[in-house]
């Protein structure tokens, strides 16, 4: 069973990879999700009218700290030390684009921060907004672009 799943030893139990033995290099990902919101809510973000405050930046900020503490969420994910995590949030008329990039110098990828970014950055985008519009969807949780490591570059058709 070990030989074939990465995360479970010859006695069937849950692991961490170890990755002692991979060489450190410079690695990044990239990630996306889309928040789809009413008219309403679109409006009273673009006037600056909503109850909490700037959701935009609020989520913006909450993504980066999301992306920092990904090992503490994501039980096999290693802790990582990140040279550089951003995440863009594009407000369009039926909701917001979210875009997160994650970048470090280690044994092991960042696509699990790049996607914690967005994900964290949608669900305060929810919160910011639930009084106006509960009815918001979180969709569309993507890995989009990877460069390091032994498989290299990878990038969604």
């Amino acid at each position: 069973m070990s030989q074939e799943l990465s995360h479970v030893d010859s006695e069937g139990r849950i692991t961490m990879v170890d990755v002692s033995a991979k060489a450190t290099t410079t690695r990044t990902a990239e990630a996306s999700g889309f928040v789809t919101m009413s008219p309403v809510t679109v409006a009273a973000i673009r006037e600056r009218r909503t109850p909490k405050g700037d959701p935009l930046e609020t989520a913006r900020l909450a993504g980066i700290m999301g992306a920092k503490r990904t090992a503490e969420l994501i039980p096999l994910c290693h802790s990582l030390a990140l040279a550089h995590a951003d995440v863009q949030i594009e407000l369009t008329d039926e909701g917001a684009k979210i875009t997160a990039t994650a970048t470090t110098t280690a044994q092991t990828g960042v696509e699990m921060e790049a996607l914690t970014a967005v994900s964290i950055a949608a669900l305060t985008l929810y919160d910011m907004c639930k009084a106006i519009d509960r009815a918001m969807t979180i969709g569309t949780i993507q890995l989009d672009r990877k460069v390091g490591g032994k498989s290299g570059e990878w990038k969604r058709g």
